[in-house]
């Protein structure tokens, strides 16, 4: 029986399951997976916890990735190896257009590569882009949901302060190359900033694999680098909402 080391699951535990939903905090799990009936806890070691749920009697997973690229990379990887074809992120963001609120969701169409993981599974001429048929669903669902979302680019950085242009740092310092980076990302018309969508999307559809990724607006940094509980809980508060109705269209749909 296969069974893979870091998410410490095996062919049993997913046996004919094909959907997992991604959130990167593991707290985070049992809270979605307590929107859903039977939910039962399957593994959790290091930053990976899973349960596996269901729907109208229909089953999927929800695994956390951790934070960035590189164990983001791993979970796809090994839920691969136990027959996952669908990935959906279900995280938090910053955005940097001033007319995203607090509480809005995003859906990524596609993300700028600023990871390094993704280059582990294909050159810099290939693309970040998610899986249309994901896409739609997180519209309808944020439409039934009368959620307010917004989507297109998002930014994938592999360090929340540097590489996303924050002066709140230890060093208060950004290398040069990233000076200026938000303001230009802004005008380029890249919605957010977050640490894992580039990688899930590039390792997927390199392996042949459909992903996407939705993510609850918890600041607005035109206006505060400061996150407060209350944002938090909306974000993801609203971002669960779509992830519920996304996973249930998904089910319906998917083979």
């Amino acid at each position: 029986m296969k069974h893979v080391y870091h998410l410490d699951l095996n062919e049993k535990h997913v046996q004919g399951i094909k959907l997992v939903l991604l959130p990167g905090d593991p707290d985070r799990v049992p809270t979605i997976a307590d929107h859903f009936e039977n939910p039962i806890k399957l593994a959790h070691k290091r930053e990976y916890h899973t349960y596996k749920c269901s729907l109208d009697g229909r089953e999927f997973l929800v695994t956390s990735t951790g934070m960035g690229g590189p164990s983001t990379a791993t979970t796809v990887e090994e839920l691969a190896q136990l027959g996952i074809k669908y990935f959906l992120r279900v995280g938090t963001t910053g955005a940097i257009q001033e007319y995203i609120n607090v509480g809005d969701v995003i859906i990524s169409t596609g993300a700028v590569r600023l990871d390094g993981a993704s280059y582990h599974y294909a050159p810099r001429e290939y693309p970040a882009v998610a899986e249309y048929e994901l896409v739609d669903a997180a519209i309808h669902a944020c439409k039934k949901n009368e959620i307010a979302f917004h989507y297109g680019i998002t930014a994938s950085s592999d360090t929340f302060y540097q590489g996303q242009e924050r002066y709140d740092s230890y060093s208060k310092y950004v290398p040069r190359h990233f000076q200026g980076s938000f303001d230009e990302w802004k005008k380029l018309h890249v919605l957010n900033y977050e640490m894992e969508t580039a990688t899930l999307l590039v390792a997927a559809s390199s392996c042949g694999l459909k992903a996407g990724a939705i993510n609850g607006v918890v600041s607005n940094r035109n206006q505060s680098e400061h996150v407060s509980k209350n944002d938090l809980e909306l974000g993801e508060k609203n971002v669960i909402k779509v992830a519920i109705e996304t996973v249930r269209l998904l089910l319906y749909t998917t083979p």
